[in-house]
């Protein structure tokens, strides 16, 4: 199998896996098992493909499933995100009643790691934002349990939430 092999056979849940398409695929086969909540946090969402047509696409069906969907959203920054994903901050303006971005405080910045948790049962952790190392399972309440209370605190430490507008006078 090569590097630039994309199949998904790379892709073995529970243990350590290496590379930033793999970590880009994981996130979506994590998104596309979510059926009523997806929670993220990241640095500011320039690794994992969140500019990508297929993440808009995924994450598009995932807020028209149903009225009870809801995507929350905790980053570090926003500045990638208004700058270079130009579709998701469409789909904030779209679905703003289920779908929220908080910016973390100072305090909350050393936090390096990255996770997408979908349902409470699935997940995709990157260990490190600076390596392209991650582990990610289907069916895992427990982990996603210590993962949600860990994205619980990082809530706590937020400052503000994304406005899909500017506001001024």
């Amino acid at each position: 199998m090569s590097n630039d092999d994309t199949s998904t056979a790379a892709l073995i849940p529970n243990t350590i896996i290496l590379g930033e398409r793999l970590y880009a695929q994981a996130i979506e086969l994590v998104i596309q098992q979510a059926q009523h909540t997806l929670l993220m946090f990241d640095q500011d969402f320039s690794r994992g493909d969140y500019a990508n047509v297929l993440r808009h696409q995924s994450l598009h069906q995932f807020l028209s499933r149903d009225a009870h969907t809801a995507l929350t959203i905790v980053l570090h920054q926003s500045d990638y995100l208004t700058t270079h994903c130009p579709r998701l901050m469409e789909l904030l303006t779209t679905y703003g009643h289920k779908m929220t971005v908080y910016i973390t405080n100072d305090s909350a910045k050393v936090a390096k790691d990255c996770f997408v948790i979908a349902d409470n049962l699935h997940y995709v952790k990157r260990i490190h934002i600076d390596q392209a190392r991650f582990k990610y399972a289907l069916d895992d309440a427990e982990t996603c349990a210590s993962l949600h209370m860990r994205f619980d605190e990082l809530l706590e430490e937020t400052s503000h939430t994304l406005s899909p507008t500017q506001l001024g006078l």
